[in-house]
Protein backbone atom coordinates (compact mmCIF):
# COMPACT_ATOMS: atom_id res chain seq x y z
CA UNK A 1 0.00 0.00 0.00
CA UNK A 2 1.51 3.68 -0.91
CA UNK A 3 0.51 6.67 0.80
CA UNK A 4 1.07 10.30 0.59
CA UNK A 5 3.59 10.59 3.17
CA UNK A 6 2.65 13.81 5.20
CA UNK A 7 6.07 15.59 6.42
CA UNK A 8 8.60 15.62 3.82
CA UNK A 9 11.13 13.12 3.56
CA UNK A 10 14.00 15.45 3.98
CA UNK A 11 12.73 15.97 7.20
CA UNK A 12 12.67 12.49 8.17
CA UNK A 13 16.57 11.86 6.57
CA UNK A 14 17.60 15.46 8.81
CA UNK A 15 15.52 14.33 12.18
CA UNK A 16 17.50 11.10 11.52
CA UNK A 17 20.51 12.62 11.84
CA UNK A 18 19.96 14.70 14.52
CA UNK A 19 16.76 15.06 16.94
CA UNK A 20 16.06 12.05 17.18
CA UNK A 21 19.27 11.18 18.74
CA UNK A 22 18.24 13.34 21.31
CA UNK A 23 14.40 12.22 21.30
CA UNK A 24 14.95 8.21 21.37
CA UNK A 25 16.24 9.06 24.86
CA UNK A 26 13.49 11.17 26.40
CA UNK A 27 10.51 10.09 24.16
CA UNK A 28 9.63 7.05 26.87
CA UNK A 29 9.63 9.20 29.41
CA UNK A 30 6.98 11.28 28.04
CA UNK A 31 3.29 11.33 27.87
CA UNK A 32 2.00 9.90 24.08
CA UNK A 33 5.39 8.97 23.58
CA UNK A 34 7.17 6.34 22.87
CA UNK A 35 10.52 4.18 20.99
CA UNK A 36 9.89 1.42 18.43
CA UNK A 37 12.75 -0.66 19.03
CA UNK A 38 13.14 -2.80 15.32
CA UNK A 39 15.63 -4.64 12.95
CA UNK A 40 16.40 -3.66 9.72
CA UNK A 41 15.29 -5.82 6.91
CA UNK A 42 18.43 -5.85 4.96
CA UNK A 43 21.19 -5.47 7.61
CA UNK A 44 19.77 -7.07 10.48
CA UNK A 45 20.74 -3.75 12.55
CA UNK A 46 18.69 -2.66 15.67
CA UNK A 47 17.29 0.65 15.57
CA UNK A 48 15.34 3.05 17.37
CA UNK A 49 12.73 5.14 16.26
CA UNK A 50 10.52 7.67 18.31
CA UNK A 51 6.73 7.64 17.78
CA UNK A 52 3.62 9.29 19.08
CA UNK A 53 1.41 6.13 20.70
CA UNK A 54 -1.61 5.10 21.73
CA UNK A 55 -2.81 2.70 24.05
CA UNK A 56 -5.75 0.22 22.58
CA UNK A 57 -7.84 -2.52 24.37
CA UNK A 58 -5.68 -5.04 22.70
CA UNK A 59 -2.40 -3.08 22.18
CA UNK A 60 -1.53 0.18 20.63
CA UNK A 61 -2.24 2.41 17.54
CA UNK A 62 1.17 4.44 16.55
CA UNK A 63 0.51 7.65 14.03
CA UNK A 64 2.53 7.37 10.85
CA UNK A 65 3.57 10.92 10.54
CA UNK A 66 6.08 10.06 8.07
CA UNK A 67 3.74 7.99 6.06
CA UNK A 68 3.26 4.35 5.90
CA UNK A 69 5.81 3.51 3.63
CA UNK A 70 8.91 4.87 6.13
CA UNK A 71 11.51 2.49 6.50
CA UNK A 72 10.77 1.40 10.52
CA UNK A 73 7.19 0.40 9.55
CA UNK A 74 8.15 -1.48 6.90
CA UNK A 75 11.05 -3.59 9.28
CA UNK A 76 8.23 -3.93 11.93
CA UNK A 77 5.74 -5.23 9.36
CA UNK A 78 8.21 -7.57 7.52
CA UNK A 79 9.20 -8.68 11.12
CA UNK A 80 5.48 -9.13 11.83
CA UNK A 81 6.65 -6.87 15.11
CA UNK A 82 8.49 -5.16 16.92
CA UNK A 83 9.28 -3.92 20.81
CA UNK A 84 8.00 -0.49 22.35
CA UNK A 85 9.82 1.54 25.35
CA UNK A 86 7.22 4.14 26.98
CA UNK A 87 6.71 5.19 30.19
CA UNK A 88 4.75 1.88 30.93
CA UNK A 89 7.88 -0.48 30.43
CA UNK A 90 8.86 -2.16 27.50
CA UNK A 91 6.09 -3.79 25.30
CA UNK A 92 6.13 -6.90 23.03
CA UNK A 93 4.08 -6.23 19.84
CA UNK A 94 3.00 -8.24 17.35
CA UNK A 95 0.35 -8.51 14.01
CA UNK A 96 1.20 -5.00 12.54
CA UNK A 97 -1.37 -3.86 10.55
CA UNK A 98 -1.76 -0.74 8.83
CA UNK A 99 -5.19 1.10 8.70
CA UNK A 100 -6.11 4.58 7.76
CA UNK A 101 -8.90 5.91 9.41
CA UNK A 102 -9.73 9.49 8.78
CA UNK A 103 -12.02 9.21 12.20
CA UNK A 104 -8.72 8.40 14.16
CA UNK A 105 -10.57 6.23 16.83
CA UNK A 106 -8.75 5.17 20.10
CA UNK A 107 -7.04 8.34 19.73
CA UNK A 108 -7.79 10.93 22.47
CA UNK A 109 -9.95 14.08 21.51
CA UNK A 110 -7.39 16.97 22.13
CA UNK A 111 -4.38 14.37 20.14
CA UNK A 112 -7.17 13.56 17.66
CA UNK A 113 -8.23 17.35 16.94
CA UNK A 114 -4.09 17.69 16.00
CA UNK A 115 -3.75 14.87 14.06
CA UNK A 116 -6.77 15.69 12.16
CA UNK A 117 -5.43 19.76 11.58
CA UNK A 118 -2.01 18.31 10.35
CA UNK A 119 -3.80 15.81 8.18
CA UNK A 120 -2.70 12.72 9.37
CA UNK A 121 -4.87 9.51 9.03
CA UNK A 122 -2.79 6.29 8.95
CA UNK A 123 -1.68 4.46 11.78
CA UNK A 124 0.10 1.38 12.54
CA UNK A 125 -1.67 -0.94 14.74
CA UNK A 126 -0.11 -3.62 17.29
CA UNK A 127 -1.34 -6.20 19.26
CA UNK A 128 0.65 -6.80 22.64
CA UNK A 129 2.03 -10.48 23.27
CA UNK A 130 1.14 -11.68 26.33
CA UNK A 131 3.81 -12.11 28.92
CA UNK A 132 5.49 -15.56 28.88
CA UNK A 133 7.45 -17.20 31.67
CA UNK A 134 10.56 -16.27 30.54
CA UNK A 135 9.95 -12.40 31.22
CA UNK A 136 9.13 -12.66 34.55
CA UNK A 137 12.05 -11.32 36.84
Amino acid sequence: MRTIMPIPRIVARLNRAGPNRVVRRVAPRLPGMGVVVHRGRRSGRTYQTPVNVFPTAGGVRIALTYGADSEWVRNVVAAGGCRLRTRGGELTLEAPRIVHDPNRRDIRPVAARVLRLLGFADFLDLTRTPPTAADAP
